[in-house]
């Protein structure tokens, strides 16, 4: 039985998985569950599950989250930053999945990998903004990163047999989001609640936000970068309406190799879990005659922080962290209607201009830009 410990259980990713673990209870079990805020849910999946412990991230809570789990004394109840860096370092943990949100998420991925725990990583700021740093520890402590974020793990998939033949392309897809086909006239006006409208995918309201912009595809392009040892350059966004070519490379020798399926997070999160094996999965199948398959080259004037992921890979050092921090302010305060749909580009371009650049960042100096980039944007809100 492997035991798995999940950063973020209360989320999107977070409850996926934990179906996939109920479908092979005979094969997994949860050894921690974490939230930050959630606790109503977050008792009742340990309530359901049994782990070994739970861990509220924000320690105002820890007390009603004691008192919901009081009837089960075996469950040891955490709270704070620090109970999670500690929690994912037990020696009974053979997998952590990282689906917390945001910047958040780096601290305790940096101690899984540090234990040696092979990580199933949903959350792509942990690459984002540190990808070098998380790359080269990775290498000296031996621990696997299985990607979990749907492109990434079709790119992971497409890449399995391949050994060392060398990536020509990488073909990375985005589904466009709500306002693929508006104009720049219209994208300015629209509101939270158009955006949270995502046509193919159910995700929690950050992410959502994230594709609507389509800044989550810029970052998942510098994921790639880290993950897959490729330059920008050889990274091509595909806007992709239908959500069903998740991903594809393409080889020296012109081939190309895509992993296709019908919208279910359940599929990667799973793969993640089983690799190299392939487990049953309940559910819809793909039936390629009900749809056409369309690709398009992204506007790049009108997803202007698609653009600027780019510019940040571009520039290196410690400018994904400034982009992600800036974004992660704009983000919430669209979602809290102090800042509108296009100005959130706007912002995130002039905290670039003006926090400090660092060519060849350590850990300090990510913590260090992720607090002047965050002080930035929030002052030019």
């Amino acid at each position: 039985m492997k035991q798995i410990a999940i950063l973020g259980s209360t989320g999107s990713i977070g409850t996926q998985a934990l179906e996939v673990i109920e479908e092979h209870a005979d094969l997994y079990e949860v050894y921690c569950l974490t939230a930050n805020n959630k606790v109503e849910l977050l008792a009742q999946q340990a309530h359901k599950f049994k782990p070994a412990a739970v861990v509220i991230a924000n320690e105002a809570r820890y007390e009603e989250l004691k008192q919901l789990m009081s009837d089960m004394p075996d469950v040891k109840v955490y709270a704070g930053a620090r109970a999670l860096d500690e929690i994912v370092e037990a020696g009974p943990i053979d997998m952590v999945l990282t689906a917390m949100v945001g910047f958040a998420g780096l601290s305790p991925t940096i101690h899984a990998i540090k234990a040696h725990k092979t990580i199933c990583l949903a959350n792509k700021e942990t690459l984002v903004v540190a990808g070098e740093l998380i790359c080269k520890l990775a290498l000296e402590n031996r621990a696997s990163i299985l990607p979990v974020d749907s492109e990434h793990s079709a790119i992971f998939q497409s890449l399995v047999g391949e050994d060392n033949n060398p990536i020509d392309k990488i073909l990375l897809t985005a589904s466009g989001g709500p306002f693929r086909l508006k104009s720049m006239e219209e994208i300015a006006h629209v509101t939270k609640a158009d955006a949270l409208r995502h046509p193919t995918w159910d995700m929690g309201a950050k992410i959502t936000i994230d594709s609507a912009s389509m800044m989550n595809k810029g970052f998942e392009v510098i994921e790639a970068k880290w993950l897959f040892g490729v330059e920008a350059s050889q990274i091509q966004v595909l806007v992709h309406p239908q959500s069903i070519v998740h991903s594809a490379v393409q080889f020296q020798d012109g081939s190309v190799k895509a992993q296709l399926g019908v919208p279910d997070m359940r599929l990667p999160i799973q793969y993640a879990f089983s690799f190299p094996q392939r487990l049953p999965l309940s559910g819809q199948r793909l039936d390629l005659f009900k749809q056409p398959l369309e690709f398009f080259e992204p506007d790049l004037n009108k997803f202007r922080c698609l653009a600027m992921a780019y510019e940040a890979i571009r520039q290196g050092g410690n400018m994904p962290c400034i982009v992600n921090a800036a974004n992660e302010i704009v983000n919430r305060a669209f979602l809290e209607d102090r800042c509108g749909f296009l100005q959130m580009g706007d912002i995130i371009a002039q905290t670039m201009q003006r926090a400090t650049f660092v060519k060849a960042p350590t850990y300090e100096d990510y913590l260090n830009s992720d607090a002047e980039a965050r002080r930035i944007a929030t002052e030019l809100l």
